[in-house]
């Protein structure tokens, strides 16, 4: 499966971006979805997650109520509606996908592709 993440840019606090992640080469309903972030100078974080259906999500703490991911599975597409963005969360975000086994998964180590992330920038 190949992972193209696009969307992101430079935005004033209180802004809002969506970022897309497309999927081509392989089934794209089979897999849950997950976005991450790396902030300069720290480690990888899960963002948020969504099951292969859609059904369940998952947020990190720091994002609850202000940022969304949802899937077109007709369009093969994972998209992240980041709203009232804060400068805490400029980083680079990754679109990752994972073999659903029936529940949803927010442990890096478990995501088997990942895409070539972009750049989120938020300037208060």
């Amino acid at each position: 499966v190949q992972l193209q993440a696009c969307g992101g840019g430079l935005v004033q606090a209180g802004g809002s971006l969506r970022l897309s992640c497309a999927a081509s080469g392989g089934t794209f309903s089979t897999y849950g979805m997950g976005w991450f972030r790396q902030a300069p100078g720290k480690g990888r974080e899960v963002v948020a997650a969504i099951r292969r259906t859609g059904s369940s999500t998952y947020y990190t703490d720091s994002v609850k109520g202000r940022f969304t991911i949802s899937r077109d599975n007709a369009k093969n597409t994972v998209y992240l509606q980041m709203n009232s963005l804060k400068p805490e969360d400029t980083a680079v975000y990754y679109c990752a996908a994972e073999t659903d086994n029936g529940y949803l998964t927010i442990r890096m180590s478990a995501y088997d592709y990942w895409g070539q992330g972009t750049q989120v920038t938020v300037s208060s």
